[in-house]
């Protein structure tokens, strides 16, 4: 009962910290598009040009991701909350209804977002309960925009550099 109780302080102090939103997809081997919400992504190196972001060990899509040679990062507009619920979900067919394309290696990227990355599978490595899976940047587009943000519990907007009124 305390652990729980320390996993929930520790979570409500983790929430301190703003994230971005972004959607990471791929495809299984019969090419389904398969795609997920994460709060997890970040920057890890400019040369080469690596990103990571982390998947819960027990998430039936970790066979998918961990074999892919290909997934996408797509970073979600202000007016995508419902996207990032849509694929925070457990539903079967995430993509009925959902504008997107095809990026390097035939990953979906979701149109709408404010930046894509088309990544090539570069390492995983074990983290506790999760797999930090890295990717090397092959392409990469920023479309511009107010990016979701995600702070306490809730969705918020972030006005980028440039665009704030005074």
């Amino acid at each position: 009962m305390q652990e729980n109780a320390d996993q929930r302080a520790l979570k409500r102090t983790l929430g301190r910290y703003p994230t971005g939103v972004a959607v990471v997809t791929a495809r299984r081997g019969d090419g389904t598009p398969v795609g997920l919400t994460v709060n997890s992504f970040t920057s890890v190196s400019l040369e080469p040009p690596l990103i990571l972001w982390c998947l819960a060990n027990e998430s039936p899509n970790l066979p998918v991701f961990r074999d892919a040679a290909h997934f996408g990062i797509s970073v979600l507009a202000a007016d995508q909350q419902w996207v990032s619920n849509r694929f925070a979900s457990p539903l079967e067919e995430k993509f009925a209804g959902i504008d997107w394309f095809e990026g390097e290696g035939g990953v979906p990227l979701l149109r709408g977002s404010v930046a894509h990355l088309h990544c090539r599978h570069y390492s995983r490595h074990p983290g506790g309960d999760h797999v930090i899976l890295l990717g090397q940047v092959a392409r990469f587009d920023n479309t511009g925009g107010e990016p979701l943000v995600y702070l306490g519990g809730d969705y918020h907007v972030a006005q980028p550099p440039g665009e704030r009124g005074s």
